[in-house]
């Protein structure tokens, strides 16, 4: 796709990467208010697959934080690497893939794909706010740590359908609401190193139905990337409500169909 660089391109730019002969490792990397397990129906057809897949726990404590964590995750990995943020996680791979000579492309999944500077709420302001914005999140008081001294942010459970995940069943809706895991207030105002989609080819999967983060920011995000598009009608929840779909973007960004 005009705008994206080729592999060789990606060498000249970032020096070693590892082996093209070798099989990617895909790393999947959750958004707020979630956790790895929210990746369990992708991980199961990217197995089928063929493929390698990690899933580490994003701890949302803060940009920098997540990052310099996924960072030193794909340090362990020796092979080259497909790295895919879902939401929140989307702005940690932009941040953690920037100096990683072993990611050889990027998946977003109704992501944050920011560029140097800018942060999610620079994102967000720019478009329309989701109506009842105002009551959406709630948020509580940290334990003192030294990432996340300012609060936490959770989505309130009686908006949690409507928001996040509203073509699941109420039933799972509602466990994934309880068991929720708190994003650090000050995330959302943190700004982005360089960008890593800006010397990576990227792909993008754009959550057609999502009323947490508009479509089109999600699409501006994904042209300005010059990302490789898939319009899914699906809520925020994507990575759960259609993991087919997923899962044939990450395929491709693979390296085709396996």
């Amino acid at each position: 796709m005009a705008g994206n660089p080729t592999r060789s391109e990606v060498t000249a730019v970032h020096g070693r990467v590892p082996s093209p002969l070798l099989a990617p490792t895909v790393v999947l990397v959750h958004g707020a208010f979630t956790d790895a397990s929210s990746w369990t129906g992708v991980i199961r057809l990217l197995h089928a697959a063929g493929l390698t897949v990690r899933a580490p726990a994003n701890p949302l404590r803060g940009l920098a934080h997540d990052a310099a964590y996924v960072r030193s995750v794909l340090r362990q990995i020796d092979a080259p690497v497909v790295l895919v943020g879902h939401g929140y996680g989307g702005a940690v791979i932009t941040d953690a893939a920037a100096d990683a000579d072993n990611v050889v492309a990027l998946g977003y999944v109704a992501a944050f794909g920011l560029d140097a500077g800018e942060s999610l709420l620079d994102v967000t302001h720019r478009f329309s706010p989701v109506p009842g914005a105002d009551t959406v999140f709630s948020a509580s008081a940290a334990a003192p740590s030294p990432v996340a001294a300012d609060g936490e942010l959770f989505i309130r459970a009686e908006r949690f359908l409507q928001m996040y995940a509203a073509d699941l069943p109420p039933r799972v809706t509602r466990a994934l609401s309880v068991r929720q895991r708190p994003l650090a207030h000050s995330a959302l105002t943190a700004g982005s190193g360089p960008p890593a989609w800006a010397s990576k080819p990227s792909w993008y999967a754009i959550a057609a139905a999502d009323r947490l983060l508009d479509p089109t920011a999600q699409r501006f995000m994904a042209q300005r990337m010059a990302a490789t598009e898939y319009l899914v009608d699906g809520s925020h929840a994507l990575v759960l409500s259609r993991p087919d779909a997923v899962a044939a973007m990450i395929r491709a960004a693979a390296g085709g169909e396996r």
